[in-house]
């Protein structure tokens, strides 16, 4: 889909600072604008020069995107870029209605990765949850009140 070329970028010069903000931005019918006014060329080159860009880009985030996931320790067959083919591999999974022993194992393996992730920085996880602790302390005090309110009153 995307097939970036050495030789493309010795043959276009590179955009100027303020286009490719508006591409990052997605203002792409601006950025056309400002670099077809700014180098007297056609519409068309400069669509095509941005669109040139923006593939670069999204090379470049791809990249990115799968050497965080190799750091993680995703599967790079889990991770799709393409939308269209990812909209029809979950219509075709909710058709056949995918095994629950699937959805374990990417679940166990997402467990997985972001245990190793957690002890990794250190994380040690407490004895009693927050939310538990919470509700001890809330029984705690309302057990407290009622014998204060029982000793005076009854």
């Amino acid at each position: 889909m995307f097939n970036p070329d050495p030789s493309d970028k010795a043959n276009t010069p590179k955009l100027p600072k303020a286009v490719m903000m508006m591409i990052e931005k997605n203002n792409l019918v601006m950025a056309i604008k400002t670099l077809a006014a700014e180098e007297n060329i056609s519409m068309d080159e400069a669509k095509a020069r941005i669109d040139a860009y923006e593939n670069a880009l999204k090379v470049k985030q791809q990249q990115k995107l799968t050497a965080i996931a190799n750091k993680q320790g995703i599967d790079t067959k889990a991770m799709s870029f393409n939308g269209s083919a990812q909209a029809e591999k979950d219509d075709a999974l909710v058709r056949s209605h995918r095994k629950s022993n699937e959805k374990d194992q990417d679940f166990h393996q997402l467990r997985h990765g972001l245990n190793r992730q957690l002890n990794d920085m250190g994380y040690k996880k407490p004895l009693m949850p927050f939310w538990a602790r919470r509700l001890l302390i809330i029984a705690i005090v309302m057990i407290g009140v009622f014998w204060i309110l029982w000793r005076i009153f009854g």
